[in-house]
């Protein structure tokens, strides 16, 4: 038996920045605005030729001079000019109807308000940083004799057993300026006409990073309301 993976479709975006704005209920919500459009499809990978199914999408214009021969001998293509990003997105081509070189696809083709969606980045780089700031450990005592090494780590192995450190021990270094993805954002509004769309919440990167906006990978069903207990019926006592 095999099992079959889900690939959500998504698009490329760029982060705006950050804002508020009020919901129907005049509460006020932080949203990320993403400008997501249009992307536009510069190969059709399919599973009997590549082994899987995927569009290769360009977002951000790019002028020619600044982009090399073969690069754009790909763009060619597209017939589309160059782009700065360019990634792969993995989805159902065939459902879709993504099977055409050059076709642009705008936010509201695949975005909808108040739907979740997953959005991939990379967050901010923080530089060398310790196990203070970068695992959030507690250090050393301050008191009893510690002299000078109360933000550092505690024993990191054993001579004896296992006479090495283990991978992935938790140990200062570079910090940040990683691959991150936020699961289960909500989707405040989808202003196709400006393609922009309004994401709940922050989502990792600078300002104008580049990033990959796909729908929820897991279905979010949110909190279930279950309705209150009611006391039973008094029974009717027999005369």
């Amino acid at each position: 038996m095999t099992t079959r993976k889900n690939f959500p479709e998504g698009l490329i975006g760029r982060k705006l920045g950050m804002t508020q704005v009020f919901d129907e209920e005049g509460a006020i919500v932080p949203v990320t605005i993403l400008e997501m459009g249009p992307n536009v499809i510069l190969e059709v990978l399919n599973s009997e030729r590549n082994g899987y199914d995927a569009v290769q999408l360009g977002f951000g214009p790019k002028k020619a001079q600044r982009v090399s021969k073969p690069e754009m001998g790909q763009f060619n293509k597209a017939g589309k000019g160059a782009f700065y990003c360019v990634r792969e997105m993995r989805c159902d081509v065939n459902t879709l109807g993504w099977n055409s070189l050059g076709q642009e696809l705008n936010v509201d083709d695949v975005f909808v308000d108040n739907e979740y969606v997953d959005v991939t980045g990379t967050s901010l780089g923080r530089g060398f940083a310790g196990v203070f700031k970068r695992h959030h450990m507690k250090g050393q005592p301050m008191t009893r004799g510690t002299h000078e090494v109360r933000r550092h780590t505690g024993s990191i192995g054993m001579r004896k057993t296992p006479g090495r450190v283990f991978k992935n021990q938790r140990m200062p270094g570079h910090m940040g300026n990683a691959r991150v993805t936020i699961q289960n954002l909500k989707v405040f509004s989808v202003r196709p006409e400006e393609g922009l769309i309004l994401v709940r919440g922050n989502v990792p990167g600078p300002k104008g990073c580049f990033v990959e906006v796909r729908k929820a990978m897991k279905a979010f069903t949110g909190t279930v309301k279950r309705a209150p207990k009611t006391a039973p019926e008094a029974t009717q006592e027999a005369v």
